[in-house]
């Protein structure tokens, strides 16, 4: 047995699916051994970009590494981009360069690059495969990937270790991450606080998206009569039909979501992650109560009443046991606010506008549904009026924040869900990047509608230049055309009304293949809705 098929042994015995990436030279034996696979299959994508991207959306949403490979130099400077959304997303992911033989690693050759350096700053760790330690290695990355918080780990694979005799046994399965002690007991000193306070408000974030006590912190809401807001990454971790949602803070229309939150004299961030938003950029001078499974990252201007890392989910079960604490929020006022903000998310149109496009998407689709959009002005309208009651049903980047996000990710789930409708939503800006995975979603049969957002515009950059009284300049992509009828074979529709979008949407939702939905739309209501943190 060879080293490569002794990593897919190891993939095979982990749990792992799929691995995705873009051959060459080097991947060749790897993608050999893969082919031999009965429980793991190559995934060709159009880009080592988008690889990365679905790698790291299988690692969300099924909390076993996604895995994706390149080859040297530019093939791994391209899979860069999409493992640092696994990096400042918190995704589980082992991300693979087939290298050269060993004997030219320390020579200047032709596509060499030091692959660890370009990959230590956006890993966990980074490592060479040596002969021997080829089990041991791969074992370690696994463990550390899905280790709080979770990440990617690289690994530099030379061709002549992949190709040479395997020589060790399988590690133990099953690899699981390692939960954090408790600490002390934080109960009674949220409580003192709480009795001290007369609004205090719930804000949710992404270490919260790795809760099991999601219900726990729901009871402990609802016994309390305390609102709640989330950051983008945990929409539908806790449902936002619930009376008691105000929102999603830092997106679009933030200044009313801001507004209701200032009235508080508390915030009890549970699972707050700074990589999407950091405490400073919106939390003045109220008192915070920071629950997580790491500290606070915070400058002098936060003032922590409490800083609590460790088991994240044992104190959340000690705040749902909790007596309950009056406090001077009303229901009426809730309801006043998320009134005021459906209005607003919805300003006066000549034509079709992004809030139409996903009414309608919203109406149509199962409540299981999962929605994959992309970066840029629709991710703030997504983020505020797209509600959903379920987890990982709205996925997106945020602390990476990188456009070209949406298709793969789409793809990726909806290997993960075959059952599932998955539907991704791009801006016209994000379709130019990746329109080349439509072949890849061809090929597999995947049954992904793609709508595209058509404004002419980058419609986030015109906002930022209006605000910043600038002229416009470089955001603008050109005035809509017609739609083709395909796009390396996958059917394509152009719609500019509600009523053929409606019938577009059924007829891409019968289809047992991909397709495009091109929505011609006004950017004019995105200067209403979309407003800087």
């Amino acid at each position: 047995m060879k080293n490569v098929e002794l990593v897919v042994k190891i993939f095979e015995k982990a749990g792992i699916r799929w691995v995705f990436g873009v051959p060459s030279g080097p991947v060749l034996t790897l993608i050999e051994a893969l082919r031999a696979s009965s429980r793991v299959d190559y995934v060709l994508t159009a880009s080592e970009t988008s690889a990365a991207f679905m790698a790291e959306t299988v690692g969300r949403l099924t909390g076993i590494p996604g895995v994706c490979a390149s080859t040297v130099g530019p093939g791994a400077t391209n899979l860069a981009t999409g493992v640092g959304g696994a990096w400042l997303d918190r995704s589980p992911v082992i991300a693979i360069t087939c290298n050269f033989a060993t004997q030219w690693l320390h020579r200047r050759t032709q596509m060499l690059i030091d692959h660890q350096a370009l990959f230590a700053p956006l890993t966990k760790a980074s490592w060479r495969l040596e002969r021997g330690h080829i089990a041991e290695n791969l074992a370690r990355a696994l463990t550390l990937a899905v280790a709080e918080p979770p990440g990617p780990v690289h690994l530099d694979f030379p061709q002549d270790i992949g190709e040479g005799p395997a020589t060790e046994d399988l590690p133990a399965f099953p690899i699981s991450n390692t939960v954090a002690a408790q600490g002390e007991a934080i109960g009674s000193r949220v409580l003192d606080l709480l009795k001290s306070a007369r609004r205090p408000l719930i804000v949710t974030g992404l270490t919260f998206t790795r809760s099991r006590a999601t219900s726990s912190l729901l009871r402990f809401i609802q016994t309390q009569g305390i609102p709640f807001v989330s950051t983008l990454h945990a929409k539908g971790f806790l449902p936002e039909s619930h009376p008691a949602a105000l929102g999603v803070m830092g997106r679009a229309c933030s200044k009313d979501v801001q507004r209701i939150m200032t009235l508080a004299d508390l915030y009890l961030c549970v699972g707050f992650d700074p990589v999407e938003i950091n405490y400073e950029e919106w939390c003045g001078k109220t008192p915070v109560i920071h629950l997580s499974t790491e500290p606070a990252d915070v400058d002098g201007r936060v003032c922590l009443a409490l800083d609590a890392a460790g088991n994240m989910d044992a104190w959340i079960a000690e705040l749902a046991d909790l007596p309950r604490v009056s406090n001077d929020w009303r229901a009426k006022e809730w309801s006043g606010h998320r009134e005021k903000l459906d209005m607003a998310l919805r300003p006066t149109s000549e034509r079709m506008a992004a809030s139409h496009v996903l009414d309608i998407l919203k109406a149509r689709l199962p409540e299981d549904a999962i929605l994959c959009y992309d970066v840029g002005a629709h991710t703030h309208q997504i983020a505020t009026q797209w509600r959903t009651d379920r987890p990982h049903t709205c996925l997106a980047t945020n602390g990476w924040s990188s456009m070209g996000y949406g298709m793969p990710s789409a793809y990726a789930a909806k290997l993960v869900y075959p059952g599932r409708t998955v539907v991704s939503v791009v801006g016209d800006g994000c379709f130019q990047m990746t329109v080349g995975e439509l072949a890849t979603a061809r090929r597999l049969r995947l049954p992904v509608p793609v709508i595209v957002l058509n404004d002419g515009w980058l419609g986030l950059m015109k906002v930022k230049q209006e605000r910043l009284h600038y002229n416009y300049y470089g955001s603008f992509l050109g005035e809509p055309t017609d739609s083709p009828s395909h796009y390396f074979g996958v059917p394509v529709r152009g719609v500019r009304d509600v009523r053929a979008l409606q019938e577009a949407l059924e007829w891409a939702l019968h289809l047992d293949g991909p397709c495009v939905i091109e929505a011609f739309i006004d950017v004019q209501p995105y200067s209403l809705t979309v407003f800087d943190k």
